[in-house]
Order: structure tokens, then C-alpha cells, then sequence
């Protein structure tokens, strides 16, 4: 008996082994950049179905540059770039240009709070205010003309489940018209001296325009009641910010710091982030709109921002910036369930539990189908961007047009990226040849 036991537990132990020996050869740790597409059964017209596509985007004018990336299996079966960076000086698009992500910021920084999960410091369903005890606790249930509210309790806790799933009534409903009342006020009697321009960082949305660091802002922010009852309702953005001050508080660290030290560099995303040297702005792609079927560049203040001189304000709902196969790591990373480059970021449970689980009420402000787990939209039946899509698929994007996508189901990933203000909506015939590549 001892000796079958024995032989039992050895041959279990080499099928561990076998196991595991086999997992990790399937697990990608670097790009394959040198991939012959024909012999992954890709076919050239395929590859070339998807230049047609996004040569016409740049030859219509729908876009001044457009940067595309696709992997399957860690394998690049495409990485191009299309158009010109800067129209006026006539300088070429590239992929190793930089782009503002505005929100795909979002997404890392939810990784980096589930990193302290995993060091057991904080739980997805603790209440916000064990960290935060200023945390708003009551919903707003009416404004009066002279900006004063009325509110109740709020019926459940805020927990840090509601922070990554855009469902915690910050800043939401009624609460813009506190604000509205606020700014009538202030705009009355306007103080002196105060700045008309704010190049400390990037900010959009809801974001405060003067605060000096993120725990500024957030210190203001819950001085208002919650627009609604966590959980009950999609309100998109500020969430992330109040997550990133989170981050703060609990690790102790600068948010640039905690972010950098868990996720950029581990990952090799060595050109990501919320700030550089003033060197670095030729790197940018120039921002404009499309009008009338014209180009018309926007404003430099975005591109500007990121490498002003005062560089304290670094937001989690947007704020990074940087090329096209960067952030492609950090979605390999979530497709090889939180490793990438030989480095472990989260466990794979804890990816399962980011991306599987949708924490939004069914009837939700995101419209029919929509659904968001921890960080990420989850893709379903009836809300696809595209029908080749699985069902097993989750992206999020930017505001200026940067997308991205990981699809368990066919092992890839797809990403888009453009910089533009106002654009027609053309990613999802991208995302279409993108899996066409693959096709027949």
C-alpha cells in the first residue's frame, strides 16, 4: 500500500510538472516580433484588407494618423502606423509615437489598487470609509434655486466594488446641480489672481481644473452628497480618482510612484506616463478635429501638460500617455491572466474576478446590454462593437479615440490608436478586419 501510495504521488507530481512545464510555454513573456503571418495560416490579403481600410481612413480625411497593433498568442501579426503626426509640418506617423490615453488610465489604475488586494491591505467590498472616513453617506433628493439640497442616507455603503465599476453616486445626478449653483456664485465675484489656465497635468470630465495634487480635489469632491445609492446606478469617471487617492492613502506612495513601481515598470512600459521632459513633446501626435471633411488642429494644451514644469497633479481616470505597444503589454499581461515580461502583476483569479463579473444593475445609464466589471467593459450578446467578438471579451478606451481589446476566447489582443476631438466613429470596421486577419 505505502508503495502504490508512493508511485501514486510521484506520478502526480510529474503530471504537475508536465503541467505546469506546458502552461508556461504557452504563456508569452515578450512580443514575437519577427512572425511570419503566412505561416500562422494569416493570409496576405487579409493583412492587406486591413491596410486598405485604415489608408482610407488618412485619404478621406476621417483621421490625420491612425496607429494599429495586433497579437495573437503574443505573436505581432500586425504593427503599423498610417498618416501624418503633424499635417502642417508634414512629419509621418509612426508607432513609436506617443499618444494622450485619457482613460485607458482607468484600467491601470485599477490593476495597481487590486495589487494591494492581493497584499491583503484593503478587500474589494470594504466600505470606503474604513480608509476614508469623509466619505459622503447621504443621496441627494433635491436641489432648491438658491443652490441649498435636501438629502436622506444613502442605503448602502460605498465600497471600493462601486469605485471600479463607476456605480458609487459621486458627483452624479442632482449633485451637477449643487455645483452649477456653486459656479453662478463664484463666477459673480471672482477672485483676483486666480489661474485662467491649468497646465499642472491633464484633466477632462469632471475633474477639478485647479486642484494642485489629486488629494485636493478628492478632499473637495465628497463636500457633496452621492447622486444616487451605491451601486444602483452608472455614473462614468470620477470614480477612478477617488480610487487613485485610495491608493494613496492605503500604499502610502505618490500614485505616479505606486503605479510605476507595480505596473509600468514591471511590465517594461518604460515610455508610459503622466509626465516628461520637455524634450519629449515632439513625441506627441497632434490632436485635431475632423469638420466638414476637414482637418482643424485643437488645442496643444493636453500635449502641453504633460510636460509642464509643475508636475504634481497625476490623476487615476486619465492623465497617462505614451505608444501604441506599451499599453499592448499591459493587455498581454491581462491576457496571459497577470503576467507579462517575467513578472507576475496579479494572480489569475484575481483577473477571472475583474473580468467576469458584471457589478452593474441590469437597466443601467450606459444603455440596453451594457455591463462593467472591475475596470473593463464586458462585451455580451447584445452589446458588441463588432459580431466577431466573444462573448469572453473586455475593453475599455479614451476620449480622444485610442481603443483596446483582449478576447480570451481567440488569444488576442487589438488596439487602435487616434488623437482626435471631434471624429466619426469608425474603430468597430477596424476591429472587424482586425479579426478578419484570422479569417479564411
Amino acid at each position: 500500500m505505502k508503495i502504490n501510495t508512493i508511485y501514486f504521488l510521484l506520478i502526480a507530481a510529474i503530471f504537475v510538472n508536465i503541467n505546469v512545464s506546458a502552461q508556461k510555454a504557452v504563456t508569452p513573456q515578450k512580443f514575437n516580433q519577427k512572425v511570419n503571418v503566412s505561416e500562422l495560416g494569416i493570409k496576405a490579403n487579409n493583412v492587406k484588407s486591413l491596410d486598405s481600410l485604415l489608408q482610407a481612413f488618412i485619404d478621406n480625411k476621417k483621421m490625420n494618423c491612425v496607429a494599429a497593433f495586433v497579437a495573437q498568442g503574443g505573436n505581432v501579426v500586425y504593427k503599423k502606423a498610417f498618416g501624418m503626426k503633424d499635417i502642417e509640418n508634414q512629419i509621418s506617423a509612426t508607432v513609436d509615437d506617443y499618444y494622450i490615453l485619457f482613460s485607458q488610465t482607468k484600467a491601470i489604475t485599477t490593476v495597481a489598487f487590486m495589487t494591494l488586494v492581493e497584499k491583503g491591505l484593503v478587500s474589494i467590498d470594504d466600505p470606503v470609509s474604513k480608509y476614508f472616513p469623509e466619505i459622503p453617506n447621504v443621496v441627494v433628493t433635491k436641489v432648491n434655486e438658491d443652490g441649498t439640497y435636501e438629502t436622506r442616507p444613502a442605503t448602502v455603503p460605498m465600497t471600493f466594488v462601486h469605485l471600479m465599476s463607476h456605480s458609487s453616486g459621486l458627483n452624479a445626478g442632482l449633485v451637477g446641480e449643487i455645483r452649477k449653483a456653486e459656479r453662478k456664485k463664484s463666477d459673480a465675484s471672482t477672485e483676483p489672481g486666480m489661474p485662467k489656465k491649468d497646465t499642472n497635468g491633464q484633466r477632462s470630465g469632471d475633474d477639478d481644473k485647479v486642484a494642485r495634487y489629486l488629494k485636493d480635489g478628492m478632499l473637495n469632491l465628497v463636500k457633496y452628497p452621492l447622486g444616487f445609492d451605491p451601486g444602483t446606478e452608472y455614473s462614468y469617471h470620477i470614480s477612478t480618482n477617488m480610487l487613485a487617492y485610495m491608493i494613496e492613502r492605503i500604499s502610502g506612495k505618490t500614485l505616479r510612484e505606486y503605479v510605476k513601481e507595480t505596473v509600468l515598470i514591471p511590465l517594461g512600459m518604460n515610455e508610459t506616463d503622466w509626465y516628461y521632459e520637455p524634450d519629449a513633446l515632439p513625441r506627441f501626435v497632434k490632436a485635431y478635429n475632423s469638420v466638414d471633411g476637414k482637418l482643424e488642429p485643437v488645442s496643444p494644451f493636453f500635449r502641453e501638460a504633460a510636460v509642464s514644469k509643475v508636475q504634481t497633479y497625476c490623476g487615476g481616470a486619465s492623465g497617462l500617455n505614451g505608444p501604441i505597444e506599451d499599453y499592448a503589454k499591459f493587455c498581454q499581461m491581462l491576457l496571459n491572466k497577470g503576467e507579462f515580461n517575467g513578472h507576475r502583476i496579479l494572480k489569475a483569479e484575481t483577473i477571472e474576478l475583474m473580468t467576469t463579473i458584471n457589478r452593474l444593475p441590469e437597466k443601467n445609464a450606459g444603455g440596453e446590454g451594457f455591463q462593467f466589471g472591475l475596470g473593463f467593459e464586458l462585451y455580451n450578446e447584445q452589446r458588441k462593437p463588432t459580431p466577431e467578438v466573444s462573448n469572453t471579451a473586455y475593453a475599455w478606451g479614451g476620449m480622444w479615440g485610442t481603443m483596446y481589446i483582449i478576447d480570451p476566447t481567440n488569444n488576442m489582443i487589438a488596439l487602435y490608436y487616434i488623437n482626435m476631438s471631434q471624429k466619426e466613429w469608425v474603430y468597430p470596421d477596424f476591429l472587424s478586419k482586425a479579426y478578419g486577419l484570422f479569417s479564411n
